[in-house]
């Protein structure tokens, strides 16, 4: 959780939707209102993408880390059934049960609250944003 993110800057977007929808209640459609509501779309829209972006960004790093935390431990790349919600739990897996963890997950089609369930040796994220 980022502070300004998430507490102040949503806080902003959401009384900005509010106010525009009160405006437009109040005065009715004209063009101070139409310019008003997209103005407060695009900042609903770029508030999304803020979000969105790096989080895709860093599944797509995870995905590649846990490929080669596998490939280092088992000589092959992660079954390509995995989806990113069970590579994104297996990364909690310590070394040791990474590999047979998840050929489990591949084979038996584990969900994401399933594998972290299954780990014995629990390995922290200390660096997810």
């Amino acid at each position: 959780m980022h502070p300004v993110y998430h507490y102040f800057l949503s806080l902003m977007v959401l009384l900005s939707l509010v106010s525009v929808v009160v405006y437009i209640v109040k005065e009715g459609f004209g063009l101070t209102s139409v310019l008003f509501l997209f103005i407060v779309l695009f900042m609903l829209v770029t508030f999304i993408l803020l979000r969105s972006y790096p989080l895709k960004a860093q599944d797509r790093a995870i995905r590649a880390e846990e490929n080669l935390r596998h490939y280092v431990l088992s000589g092959k790349l992660l079954d390509s059934k995995l989806s990113m919600g069970q590579i994104t739990a297996l990364r909690f897996a310590g070394d040791a049960e990474l590999p047979e963890l998840s050929k489990r997950a591949a084979e038996q089609n584990l969900s994401p609250e399933d594998i972290k369930k299954a780990i014995k040796q629990w390995r922290g994220d200390t660096y997810r944003v």
